[in-house]
């Protein structure tokens, strides 16, 4: 078989099994992938060629729960004046970085500001060189030399996460000429805000939706209560264990229970947007 018989072999995707077209493979240590289900990776992943077909499956499945959190997730500020920007839940304390305007339908990775292990903003100075015509019209350069000087900002942020470990982008999108210049200043007070807007301090540790690493699809179950903790008192007095009340015959009111594991909330008055236990999203379907 020649070089030319491999390139038309026929070649099958290893996660949605569909044929892959000639310029569509993206290859994986231990098998392919199709270019649809490498946009489903996340942008900041940089290992794919290294990663087996097990790692890629459990990555999609840590996507997956991403998309989820993603929906309770509700940026209070945003940072960045170039095309990438950082936006910030900090009643959650959590952000995400995208390019994307529609940031839902990239479904940017959730990350939880602890997990920021690492900012770096660095200034960098690019000169060119100018010239001028002398009276021959020859371009030549100024004596003593002359230059352009522009200042670009960048970031750089280590993350401690099973799936990609640093994101860098460029912070500023016009680069200011001079560091005693407005947009020098404002860029550099921004980055500052940003810097403190991501400082775990700043936050108190409280229940979060968590991302971690996706091992088996299946959740385990959380203890089944027990009948005592099943009852409930009605507004007459009445200690009840059914659904109405055997003193005056009230019904017994909404019970918050997860529907995928059981567990059930201290406080019914105000349930989670997620369980603690399993991740599922609180709705109508965890409502006894």
């Amino acid at each position: 078989m020649g070089l030319f018989d491999k390139i038309f072999d026929k070649k099958l995707c290893a996660i949605c099994g569909n044929e892959i077209g000639l310029m569509g493979n993206r290859k994986l240590a231990d098998g392919n992938l199709c270019k649809e289900c490498a946009k489903k990776l996340s942008p900041f992943m940089t290992d794919r060629r290294e990663s087996t077909v097990a790692e890629i499956r459990e990555h999609l499945a840590y996507r997956a729960q991403n998309a989820r959190v993603l929906l309770g997730v509700t940026p209070t500020r945003v940072f960045g004046r170039g095309y990438t920007k950082v936006y910030v839940d900090e009643n959650q304390g959590l952000f995400f970085v995208t390019s994307e305007r529609n940031y839902m339908s990239a479904n940017p990775d959730v990350i939880r500001v602890d997990q920021l292990i690492g900012f770096r903003p660095t200034i960098h100075e690019s000169r060119t060189e100018l010239y001028h015509h002398d009276r021959e019209g020859r371009q030549v350069p100024y004596n003593p030399p002359r230059y352009r000087v522009e200042y670009r900002f960048d970031i750089e942020m280590d993350i401690r996460s099973p799936y990609f470990n640093r994101i860098a982008f460029e912070f500023s999108a016009d680069h200011p000429e001079s560091p005693a210049s407005d947009l020098y200043k404002a860029l550099e007070s921004e980055i500052a805000a940003l810097q403190q807007a991501l400082d775990p301090a700043n936050y108190a540790p409280v229940a979060q939706p968590v991302v971690e690493p996706v091992v088996q699809p299946t959740v385990q179950a959380a203890p089944q209560p027990s009948a005592a903790a099943n009852s409930w008192k009605c507004a007459c007095g009445q200690l009840n264990q059914g659904n109405f009340c055997t003193n005056c015959g009230t019904k017994r009111p909404r019970v918050y229970r997860c529907d995928k594991c059981g567990w059930m909330p201290e406080d019914q008055t105000r349930p989670p947007k997620f369980c603690p236990n399993c991740g599922d999203p609180f709705n109508e379907n965890d409502v006894g």
